[in-house]
């Protein structure tokens, strides 16, 4: 049996796959039973590309059309080789997923992360348009993970209850200011003045952003009370009452954990609280980055463990007061964004190219299938400087959420600009 049939034989414990290259017959790999797709390499290099390293390769692949699902999509194909490699089940196969040396180079992009790096970080690799993510994403332009009460909600609303659960964490009350920690294009410090009453300071590293974000608050009337300003969080000297960081921790890098969390409490009053979004890792984290992802997507990037963040935030006695893991909402705001994608191929090839469709889609079905059957998942983490500082059950949190959702409801949303043209060149990959 070739390299590449081993490999696959491997991964596949359940279903089935027949391949195709050129010059060879057809091969059928897998034990059935499940799921069968027909791919087709479309030059000899593809096999040797996905063996040595595999995330990658296989990534590429089908981002230069090289390799071709005959009888379905990318998200069938990676649902069938992850869905045969839960985290949960601990299998062989995930192992020969990972395979691949992590260079020093990259182990360097992946544990320094000064401010200069940081900023030039959140710049995609494509100078991407304004107009992609009004394709795909809602109304207030929420790039992180949704909140869903029923699966079976609107993108619209899952965003909204998630910028409500969020609030409610903050045991948020009239007149504290509050500090927004890469705040994308301004979303959740609108939110969060216009439901509570609450002075905030968004800082962002995307130019770009903060000025969609000033022309938010501009437009809604609050631009004394939600102001906006280019810095890094490091750089930061005012105390606040609360602090909020949604989408932006995975950026941090894990050599600069302890000085994130160091910060933060220094920043956060003695009775303050902190509510922390970001992704995450199931279990062990491993050294190296999803390679697509770290060279296609997000550059130095580093998603944490539970462990890793308990390990920071207790070393400046920040106590974590509620740790929630959000399982499977993240799978299902991707599928959302896929969907919009694909209903809109034809306006993101003529905005770049085919090419850079296939990579947008690659990137969307991989998370959706590294949240529903993978090591990913989405962590929300509140702190607190003094044990005192919030009530001694968590039943405020249910009272604020629907006390929020409601005003949320009846308030309208100071909705993003539409762009004419412009390009983003400093785009920072989530939106609080």
């Amino acid at each position: 049996m070739s390299l590449i049939g081993k490999l696959v034989d491997k991964l596949l414990t359940r279903g089935s796959l027949t391949l195709k290259r050129p010059g060879k017959a057809p091969e059928t790999f897998g034990r059935g039973g499940g799921k069968h797709l027909t791919v087709c390499f479309t030059d000899r290099k593809v096999a040797f590309d996905i063996i040595t390293n595999p995330r990658l390769g296989l990534g590429e692949s089908y981002m230069d059309g090289r390799l071709v699902i005959e009888d379905g999509t990318i998200l069938d194909l990676l649902e069938l080789i992850v869905g045969s490699n839960r985290w949960e089940e601990q299998g062989e196969g995930r192992k020969a997923l990972s395979k691949g040396k992590l260079t020093r180079q990259l182990k360097r992009l992946l544990e320094r992360n000064d401010p200069r790096r940081s900023r030039r970080n959140v710049a995609h690799h494509y100078d991407l348009k304004d107009e992609l993510y009004e394709l795909f994403l809602d109304d207030d332009k929420q790039y992180s993970c949704a909140y869903f009460t029923d699966p079976d909600n609107s993108l619209e609303q899952a965003q909204a209850d998630k910028k409500a659960h969020i609030a409610a964490k903050l045991y948020l009350k009239p007149g504290q200011r509050v500090l927004d920690i890469g705040c994308g294009w301004g979303g959740m410090a609108l939110y969060l003045n216009r439901v509570a009453g609450v002075d905030v300071l968004g800082i962002t590293l995307s130019e770009h952003q903060l000025k969609i974000a000033r022309e938010r608050a501009a437009a809604a009337g609050v631009s004394d009370h939600v102001k906006f300003e280019l810095i890094d969080y490091r750089l930061v000297k005012e105390k606040f009452d609360r602090i909020v960081s949604v989408g932006m921790f995975e950026h941090v890098g894990a050599r600069h954990y302890d000085e994130f969390f160091g910060k933060c409490r220094d920043l956060l009053k003695p009775d303050g609280v902190m509510l922390l979004h970001t992704i995450g890792k199931l279990g062990e984290v491993s050294p190296s980055p999803d390679p697509f992802t770290d060279k296609w997507i997000f550059p130095g990037y580093h998603l944490p463990s539970l462990s890793q963040m308990g390990a920071a935030s207790e070393k400046v006695r920040l106590i974590a007061s509620d740790v929630e893991n959000l399982r499977l909402h993240y799978g299902l705001t991707l599928r959302h964004w896929l969907e919009r994608a694909k209903l809109r191929r034809a306006d993101i090839e003529a905005m770049y190219d085919a090419r850079f469709f296939r990579m947008w889609e690659f990137y969307l079905a991989g998370g959706i299938v590294m949240f529903e059957n993978g090591a990913a998942c989405n962590y929300q983490l509140q702190y607190i400087r003094e044990r005192i500082a919030l009530p001694i059950t968590r039943d405020y949190m249910v009272e604020a959420e629907a006390r929020y959702r409601e005003i949320g409801a009846a308030a309208p949303t100071a909705k993003r600009p539409r762009s004419a043209g412009r390009r983003n060149k400093e785009l920072e990959p989530t939106d609080a």
